[in-house]
């Protein structure tokens, strides 16, 4: 039976849910809020899940609501996971220079969102990553606009074999593994053509 401390489901709002309460503004709604909370784009943490957000929209899975805690980013019908990592050489802030296009692939504990637990195994748990870089160095910047990305495709598999205990890497490093760089417009057919190889070695 469900409960409070069961997981809850993930309802798609729509924007114009309504703030409740005494006290509450007059005509307040969810858009308020999400437009307060995600207008700066370029920020690292919206900027990572707006990554997140291209990557599923890419994959038509941009209905269901973005969990915030799991062992990967997103998981595909096959079970095949995806792990999301975003960069960019401007930030929101001041700058004396570009920032080094850097990612992170730290092996880690996974965490299970069902039942509120960790394993005790340490590893990539994702069998894709996707590296997403924001390419755009002038103004005007705008992430909305995908031919602004760069997205490199690699699977969890090629890490683990060159480079099985690094925890981070550079983007001329990542661009000399067997990586597949492409743009916005191909990452649905390249991801799903290397799922259906992760999915094959499987059996």
């Amino acid at each position: 039976m469900a409960n409070g401390l069961s997981q809850l489901p993930a309802e798609l709002m729509v924007g114009t849910e309504r703030f409740k309460g005494d006290g509450a503004s007059n005509g307040l709604t969810l858009l308020d809020y999400w437009r307060w909370r995600s207008s700066v784009l370029l920020d690292n943490t919206e900027r990572g899940i707006l990554a997140e957000f291209l990557i599923a929209s890419a994959l038509d899975l941009h209905s269901t609501p973005r969990r915030e805690w799991g062992d990967a980013d997103i998981t595909l019908d096959s079970g095949v996971k995806i792990e999301i990592k975003s960069a960019a050489y401007v930030q929101s802030w001041s700058q004396n220079v570009y920032s080094d296009i850097r990612f992170g692939i730290a092996p880690h504990t996974g965490w299970d969102a069902s039942t509120g637990e960790y394993s005790d195994v340490k590893k990539r748990w994702a069998h894709i990553y996707v590296f997403c870089v924001y390419t755009r160095k002038e103004p005007p910047f705008d992430p909305m606009n995908v031919d602004e990305w760069d997205f490199y495709v690699i699977s969890t598999k090629i890490l683990d074999a060159e480079i099985p205990t690094q925890i981070t890497i550079g983007l001329r490093p990542l661009e000399r593994l067997p990586v597949h760089k492409c743009r916005y417009e191909n990452l649905r057919l390249i991801i799903l053509e290397m799922s259906k190889e992760i999915i094959v070695e499987s059996k």
